[in-house]
């Protein structure tokens, strides 16, 4: 007998996982992935100990640092704003003559996002602990962002299975005379979800256990699953929910970012968005 667990990926992907706390299920969008959900994956992988041998070194991560390029992009970015600023201060001039329009239908073949920016964004946790975000470059990169939510998993499922979720952090501005630092490198946020608040938002250092789950997650470019979390510590609600999507990430000013995340076919999903905005 299994006990099914719906877990929503929006009205666009639902996945209908059953109870198998040794097993792993993953759905990717990329056709060279490697398969993942035939066989277990635990977290924290471990040979048996035997009372001679020492215990074997952890194993190397794989996932290498983000690249360098990331100031030449904002500067780029600026620019590229600057001559926008200018150039719709012209006036706009009506043809006399008018050319045929293209279809529609071709333009929903490929995605140009807004802000030309495509970040790997993983929602995970266990049912009942809170949803860890984690940010990456690529599914390959190390998290360049990690924060811990004010939200539970389970409540996070709920939220996404009956529609449209927007989360939003904001965070104060700091007091004229002391250093500025980065938006994304703020220590700690208020959370709001579809306009109640839950509580505070802390930014941190990625775990072991995060890490691992990157790792895992490193062949899967988007979908949603299961994997075996740590029953010693967690119990019966050892298993460790996730979701990964692409996310456009929309950089308004020096003090308010948006996150978009985009449904499997590339487009802008209503499914879920995450403000962050400096006040």
């Amino acid at each position: 007998m299994h006990i099914y667990h719906p877990l929503s990926y929006g009205p666009s992907l639902s996945l209908v996982l059953p109870h198998r706390p040794l097993m792993a299920y993953s759905r990717t969008s990329n056709a060279d992935s490697r398969d993942v959900s035939s066989a277990a994956i635990p977290l924290n992988p471990s040979s048996p100990k035997s009372p001679s041998s020492p215990p074997p070194p952890p194993q190397p991560f794989s996932l290498i640092e983000p690249s360098e390029l990331k100031s030449s992009n904002r500067q780029k970015s600026r620019v590229f704003r600057a001559f926008l600023s200018v150039f719709r201060s012209f006036p706009i001039l009506t043809p006399s003559c008018t050319f045929p329009v293209c279809p529609t239908g071709l333009q929903s073949d490929t995605h140009v996002t807004n802000s030309g920016t495509l970040v790997t964004g993983t929602l995970f946790g266990y049912r009942k602990g809170k949803v860890i975000l984690s940010i990456q470059e690529t599914p390959k990169c190390l998290p360049s962002l990690v924060l811990e939510l004010a939200m539970q998993t389970n409540g996070l499922q709920k939220e996404l299975s009956s529609g449209m979720v927007r989360i939003a952090l904001e965070c104060e501005k700091q007091a004229s005379g002391k250093e500025k630092v980065k938006l994304l490198d703020e220590p700690v946020w208020t959370m709001f979800c579809n306009g109640k608040k839950t509580g505070l938002v802390v930014r941190r250092d990625a775990t072991e256990e995060d890490l691992n789950v990157m790792e895992l997650l490193n062949p899967v470019s988007m979908g949603a699953g299961v994997l075996q979390g740590n029953s010693e510590t967690e119990g019966v609600d050892g298993e460790l929910a996730y979701i990964r999507p692409y996310f456009d990430r929309v950089v308004g000013s020096k003090d308010s970012e948006t996150l978009y995340m985009l449904s499997p076919d590339g487009n802008n999903g209503d499914e879920l968005s995450i403000f962050m905005v400096r006040l």
